[in-house]
């Protein structure tokens, strides 16, 4: 009856200890987004479900994205981020089991004669005639165990927390994939976008070359001056420095690929041809709220804040009493010959002990008051992913769509300006143009189609990044 009443008064005590634990009012997430983009589209099907090997119609570019998953190094990096945290999972795991530990020992030990410890061996022996040896030996072996009895699950709790964080990893490393899929097909239309580029220049260099022989004709049939001859060269030396530009930026890009999959620098193997008839892909967006499952950053975040409030709970349990068992059970004599007799040579013993805080709950409750900051600190950067997803989602379909506008005017300005030169060209024969309006006409049409070029790579980039807006690529 005394056990039971010792027991009874220990769970009370424990409940009344629970009970002053401190709280705090939770802060939910606010996971609101409107019905649908500003676009109109209401079609439920986004273009984020499909995997980039469909996406993308270059088997080159394919290719590039397959080497970068298997030898990007921060990405390869990451995935020890992942063992990592699994790792941990397995550590949170064996706190509440039973430690079970195996211990063997000898001791020697020699007392003095006039000590309390030598009186008693002096005057005691072990049988009848038989004194104690000197020095005295002492042999165990055996088996002792502790464990913590997770009564208020804390430790369970603190592995779900593991777990959470687990799960935010492989969405970290999903979004890793996302960004560098992106990545590299916004380079490689930026490499082949700078390829076509060159032949624009290089067909550029061509004509102004044949006008500058032209115009030194003239000069020698005195048709012309030295002025336009001086003009026309200079030009010429111009659009070389700029091909030299391009060549280096090529360069440039091509290493950066090179880096993105994990190899040393090298010729990147391209489709550089019919650039600016590529075809562009008609995307879907589907509506906002598939952002909440789609993107690898929203989900990362989501778990996170989930490890937040878990971690609350354990640190709001640090205020209550653990209970805790050790046990122990083995053989034990002076000599090893006696060791394997039982039961005399057997030992045991089993405590159970209750310990909480009572003193010192300042620091406990500073890690409280840390951990309730972190998960409000979650909260927000839950919000904040989810508002930053949804406006670059917002304005990547407003950046296609106005580029598909620059592109239509760009591609006409174009062959206005194509048109231009012929015509100029007669008139600066018939001598009804000088050189300065052909000069500038040819300079006019060889920006506008280099800027051509530029809006077809940027229509591609937009397209790549509203992809990655939406949460494609990592599937």
């Amino acid at each position: 009856m005394r056990i039971k009443y010792i027991i009874f008064s220990a769970f009370i005590f424990m409940l009344g200890v629970q009970s002053c634990a401190p709280t705090k009012q939770v802060r939910y997430a606010n996971k609101s987004l409107p019905e649908m983009y500003s676009n109109d589209n209401l079609d439920t099907l986004s273009v984020a479900k499909l995997n980039y090997e469909t996406f993308f119609k270059d088997s080159k570019l394919i290719q590039l994205i397959d080497t970068a998953l298997a030898n990007n190094q921060e990405l390869n990096i990451f995935m020890q981020q992942i063992a990592l945290a699994n790792n941990e999972i397995q550590v949170r795991k064996g706190e509440y089991l039973p430690f079970v530990n195996y211990n063997a020992g000898v001791e020697v030990e020699k007392v003095g004669e006039y000590t309390r410890n030598g009186s008693v061996e002096q005057n005691l022996s072990i049988r009848e005639g038989e004194a104690f040896p000197e020095p005295l030996t002492n042999y165990t072996i055996g088996l002792s165990a502790t464990w913590e009895l997770d009564i208020w699950k804390k430790l369970r709790t603190s592995k779900k927390a593991a777990v959470m964080e687990y799960l935010a990893t492989i969405e970290g490393r999903n979004f890793i994939v996302t960004n560098l899929v992106s990545e590299i097909a916004e380079n490689y239309y930026e490499l082949i976008a700078l390829d076509n580029q060159l032949k624009i220049i290089d067909r550029n260099l061509e004509l102004q070359n044949s006008a500058l022989e032209v115009v030194k004709l003239q000069k020698q049939a005195a048709k012309a001056t030295e002025f336009a001859v001086k003009r026309f060269k200079a030009e010429v030396l111009k659009n070389k420095s700029e091909r030299f530009e391009i060549k280096q930026k090529i360069t440039e890009s091509q290493n950066k690929l090179c880096f993105l999959i994990g190899k040393k620098p090298k010729s990147i193997d391209r489709s550089s041809e019919d650039f600016l008839n590529l075809e562009i892909n008609s995307l879907t967006a589907g509506i906002p709220s598939q952002l909440l499952s789609n993107r690898p950053d929203i989900r990362q975040a989501e778990y996170e804040l989930a490890a937040a409030k878990l971690n609350v709970k354990v640190a709001r349990k640090s205020f209550y009493p653990s209970l805790g068992l050790r046990a122990g059970l083995g053989l034990e004599a002076f000599n090893p010959k006696f060791i394997i007799k039982t039961p005399e040579s057997l030992l045991y013993g089993l405590t159970t002990d209750i310990v909480g805080p009572l003193i010192n709950r300042r620091a406990i409750k500073a890690i409280y008051n840390n951990a309730n900051a972190k998960q409000l600190q979650a909260v927000y950067e839950y919000e904040m992913t989810i508002l930053k997803g949804f406006i670059e989602v917002e304005n990547g379909l407003s950046n296609i769509n106005n580029l598909k506008q620059n592109y239509i005017n760009k591609n006409k300005e174009v062959l206005t300006l194509n048109q231009s030169i012929d015509i100029v060209g007669k008139l600066y024969q018939s001598a009804r143009a000088d050189y300065m309006e052909v000069l500038l006409t040819q300079r006019d049409a060889l920006e506008a189609k280099i800027d051509l070029v530029k809006t077809k790579k940027e229509q591609l980039i937009a397209n790549v990044n509203v992809y990655r807006a939406l949460g494609g690529g990592w599937r």
